[in-house]
């Protein structure tokens, strides 16, 4: 049996396949009614356009590149941090593209990697993708900046460390987000927050100490030698760090991790020291992945929009490859985020 073409939806429907063209690649400027009789059409004929004849057909692919850390996806799979932002990022962006019929790939990108530049250009090639979404630390990397610009493909900065650069820049502040954390854990009573960074490699872990830090001068608060510890967004690091500050002699009666797989280690470490979450050491996070709602007790923590900065960047893209906007046209865009309060955090004890 032949397969079904334009051509057939065309005729069938009784309009030119220039019209069934703009109905299919969702263009703006078609009559709802013509639109419909359309869509009606090429439904009872089975009819799906091809993604190769429709880049063929113009100067778009169709296709939505998204840059992930290889590090965080490899190394962090099987972690609630790795699998959460990895299926939020593409949870977003998705919906965006299927809603405008595009495609969306993950492409892993090894930053540490001595052939990245290969790598990139390599993708760029074989893909010439509409757009493509850099998430951290593609961001913030200047050889993948660097070649984007120079192949003229537009991208959307998602979570950047720097506001420079060209091209959109979609993200939430980390430094407030922190800093209202710690305030929450200092409205509560708590004067000694030990605090755990995250992966160095990501700008959002130095964003997120500079926030604790800020709202611990502003209530003149000292910060002790051994309270800010250095983590790597792991569970393990978590636990590591917590039982270092568990140890010290003025040990803090809150911690507040970068992150929630850390936070998450934090409880296991005071659990195992024989101690209570909340009711000898409160512990924050930061993600709102998943784990933090079923842990026991559920994590108070910092709700970040990841899924709707992909979904945002996306609709960016998509619309600067309809319209032909000029790749490099600045814009920034700042997302909320929100304080979840739940049972880890509490008064610190008399």
């Amino acid at each position: 049996m032949a397969s079904v073409t334009i051509y057939d939806v065309a005729a069938r429907a009784g309009v030119s396949i220039k019209t069934v063209s703009r109905v299919m690649n969702k263009e703006p400027n078609v009559r709802p009614a013509m639109r419909d009789r359309v869509l009606q059409a090429a439904g009872e004929l089975g009819y799906s356009p091809n993604l190769s004849a429709r880049s063929l057909a113009g100067s778009r692919s169709f296709v939505i590149a998204v840059f992930v850390d290889a590090a965080l996806t490899i190394d962090h799979w099987r972690s609630e941090r790795g699998a959460d932002y990895l299926s939020r990022i593409q949870l977003g962006a998705t919906l965006e593209c299927r809603e405008a019929g595009y495609h969306l790939l993950i492409e892993l990108i090894d930053h540490e990697g001595p052939q990245v530049r290969q790598e990139v250009a390599a993708l760029l090639a074989a893909l010439k993708p509409d757009g493509v979404i850099l998430t951290p630390p593609s961001s913030d990397n200047a050889v993948v900046l660097e070649l984007l610009d120079k192949a003229g493909t537009p991208h959307v900065r998602v979570g950047p460390e720097r506001a420079e650069g060209l091209g959109p820049r979609v993200h939430m502040d980390d430094v407030a987000a922190a800093r209202e954390m710690t305030e929450h854990l200092i409205g509560l009573g708590h004067r000694r927050i030990g605090f755990i960074i995250g992966e160095p490699r990501y700008g959002a872990s130095q964003a997120r100490r500079e926030g604790y830090l800020a709202a611990m001068a502003a209530h003149d608060l000292p910060v002790s030698d051994g309270w800010v510890r250095q983590g790597d967004f792991t569970f393990q690091s978590g636990m590591a760090e917590a039982k270092a500050l568990l140890a010290l002699p003025d040990r803090p009666t809150a911690i507040f991790a970068s992150n929630d797989d850390m936070a998450l280690g934090c409880v296991a470490a005071i659990a195992e020291a024989g101690l209570m979450t909340p009711g000898d050491v409160s512990v924050a996070g930061f993600d709102d992945s998943p784990s933090a709602r079923f842990s026991r007790p559920q994590l108070t923590t910092v709700r970040q929009p990841v899924a709707e900065m992909s979904s945002v960047a996306a609709k960016l893209l998509i619309t600067r490859a309809k319209t032909n906007e000029p790749a490099d046209r600045p814009q920034d865009l700042l997302l909320p985020f929100e304080l979840i309060h739940r049972a880890s955090t509490a008064p610190p004890p008399r």
